[in-house]
């Protein structure tokens, strides 16, 4: 049993490898007279790679992406819909994609588990930020979510929504 289950992880970690280049770093640690000291999903430009930051400080963007709308060379946009209608005493769901962006400062610095792979070496992500809708128009509001997604996927880019 032991050597079926490390066949089928070996066959697994080949499959992964092929897929993820990750034998390259571009993870910067900035140094005293760095530009990327602090924010740097609004200061990097590159979307490759990443940045180590303190988890308590800076932007808040998914994984420490960056936070920009630019979808030139894009792989796969990150977007919060901080929709909450209906609710008249426990509204919640509205905060979500910040709720979201705030947990997972925790985590964008760590490689996958078991693998180890740094995702961000070979997939260009950013943080596209939030969908805008007038919350007191509720019939606009999936228009304009239709809308704000046709935005991002009509540039053949994949659409990750938080919300």
């Amino acid at each position: 049993m032991l050597n079926t289950a490390s066949r089928r992880f070996l066959s697994f970690t080949f499959r992964v490898s092929c897929r993820f280049n990750s034998t390259k770093s571009t993870t910067v640690l900035p140094g005293e007279n760095s530009d990327l000291r602090g924010d740097g999903a609004i200061r990097r430009s590159d979307t490759y790679g990443s940045t180590i930051e303190q988890t308590y400080a800076g932007v808040l963007s998914f994984l420490r992406r960056n936070y920009t709308r630019n979808l030139n060379n894009v792989e796969v946009a990150v977007t919060g819909i901080p929709l909450d209608l209906a609710t008249t005493y426990r509204p919640g769901t509205r905060f979500g994609p910040k709720g979201i962006r705030e947990a997972s400062v925790q985590l964008a610095e760590l490689k996958s588990y078991p693998e180890g792979i740094d995702l961000f070496e070979d997939l260009s992500v950013i943080d596209y930020g939030d969908c805008w809708f007038d919350q007191g128009q509720p019939k606009t509001i999936p228009t304009a979510i239709e809308n704000h997604a046709k935005k991002i996927i009509d540039r053949n880019v994949f659409l990750l929504s938080l919300g």
